[in-house]
C-alpha cells in the first residue's frame, strides 16, 4: 500500500518517538536476550525524513516481534552529511559489536564495509552494489553484505524525459550529484546518453556545500531555457530544502528522484517507494536476527515506484503540467 502524508505523520507519533526514548527503555531491561542493531544513516537526527524512515523501520520491526526496550535496542549514528562523521560513526558501530547493522546509502556502506567482514550489514538506498563491490552478486552476495536497490541507472533518463514533458522549453540541464559517489556518476552516465535524442545539454553539478550549490545553480540560472534534475544521492537529501529554494526563486523547473522534495515544495518527483523499502529491511534484519546469514539472503530491487506531483509549484513557475503527467501521477498535491 502507498504511504500517504497522513500515514506518514501516523508512523512518526506512533513509532518516531521510539528513536529518543529507547536507551531508558533499554537500560531499564536485563541484558539477557537483548539484540543489538546499529543504525547509520546521511541525514540528521531531526531531520523530517529520517523519522519517518526510522519509524517504517521500527514498524517493520514490530510486525516480526522485535519491540525496542524489549527484546531489542538500536544503536543510531546520524552523520549529518559530514564524510568525516560518517567514517568515524562507522568505527563506532563496529567496536560495538552489534547483531546486524542497517546502512543507507552507498557512502554509508563504503565506510563499513571494510572494518568489518563478521557482523552482518543490510543497506538501503544503494544503486550498484555489485559495481560497488560492496556484494558478488545480486542473487548470492556472499559475504556480509545484503539488502535493497535503488533502482538501475537506465531508469535515470526517465527523469530527463518527465522534465521535457512538463517544461518543453529546456534545452539544458544541471544534474546535481556526488562527485566521489560511484552510483550518482552511473546515473550521470545514463542521463547524459539519453539527453541527445531529446535535445538537451546535461552539465554537472558537484553536491558537497551549500554555498556552492547557491553559486553554482544561480549562474546556471542566468542562461536562458535552463532546467534541474535531483539524481538519488544522500547529499542532495542533506540539502534539499536550499535546492527547492533556489529553483523557486531562480524559476528553474526540476525534477528529482524522491518524493520527500516535492512534499516540501519541489515540482515533480519520480522514482522508488522509499518507506516501503525500510520495512522491507526490518524484514532482512529480521531474518539475520533469527539466524539466517546476509550471503543466503539476494538483494532485492524495488517493488513500488511512484510519480508526485506539486501543483502549487507548477503554478507558481507559470507551467501547465500536461493532462498526460497528471493522469499517471500516484499523488498530487494541491
Amino acid at each position: 500500500m502507498q504511504f500517504d502524508q497522513l500515514k506518514r505523520r501516523e508512523l512518526i507519533t506512533l513509532l518516531g518517538g521510539a528513536a529518543v526514548t529507547w536507551p531508558l527503555a533499554a537500560r531499564a531491561q536485563q541484558p539477557g536476550g537483548m539484540r543489538r542493531i546499529g543504525v547509520l544513516t546521511p541525514l540528521a537526527a531531526d531531520d523530517p525524513q529520517g523519522q519517518v524512515r526510522n519509524a517504517a523501520f521500527l514498524q517493520g520491526l514490530q510486525e516480526s516481534g522485535w519491540i525496542v526496550g524489549r527484546n531489542v535496542r538500536i544503536d543510531y549514528r546520524w552523520a549529518a552529511g559530514d564524510a568525516d562523521r560518517m567514517s568515524r560513526y562507522a568505527a563506532e558501530l563496529v567496536t560495538l559489536a552489534p547483531d546486524v547493522i542497517l546502512a543507507t546509502g552507498s557512502p554509508a556502506v563504503a565506510v563499513l564495509q571494510p572494518r568489518t567482514r563478521a557482523v552482518p550489514i543490510v543497506f538501503v538506498q544503494v544503486a550498484d552494489p555489485v559495481g560497488s563491490r560492496f556484494v558478488g552478486a545480486l542473487a548470492r552476495p556472499a559475504g556480509n553484505v545484503t539488502g535493497f536497490t535503488v533502482y538501475e541507472y537506465g531508469m535515470s533518463a526517465k527523469w530527463l524525459e518527465l522534465l521535457k514533458e512538463i517544461a518543453p522549453r529546456v534545452t539544458r540541464a544541471a544534474v546535481f550529484r556526488g562527485p566521489t559517489n560511484g552510483a550518482e556518476i552511473g546515473q550521470l552516465g545514463a542521463l547524459t546518453a539519453a539527453a541527445p535524442s531529446l535535445g538537451v545539454e546535461v552539465l554537472p553539478i558537484d553536491v558537497r556545500y551549500a554555498n556552492e550549490i547557491e553559486r553554482v545553480v544561480t549562474a546556471f540560472a542566468r542562461l536562458p531555457n535552463g532546467g534541474l534534475i535531483v539524481s538519488a544521492g544522500s547529499a542532495a537529501v542533506v540539502h534539499r530544502e536550499l535546492i527547492i529554494t533556489l529553483a523557486a526563486r531562480l524559476r528553474l523547473p526540476a525534477v528529482y528522484s524522491q518524493r520527500i522534495f516535492v512534499a516540501a515544495g519541489g515540482l515533480i518527483s519520480h522514482g522508488p517507494d522509499e518507506i516501503d523499502e525500510y520495512r522491507q529491511a526490518a524484514g532482512y534484519v529480521d531474518r539475520i536476527l533469527k539466524g539466517e546469514k546476509p550471503a543466503d539472503l539476494p538483494v532485492r530491487p524495488p517493488t513500488r515506484f511512484e510519480t508526485v506531483v506539486n501543483v502549487r509549484t507548477a503554478k507558481a513557475l507559470g507551467l501547465d503540467l500536461p493532462a498526460s503527467v497528471l493522469a499517471r501521477a500516484d499523488e498530487v498535491i494541491e
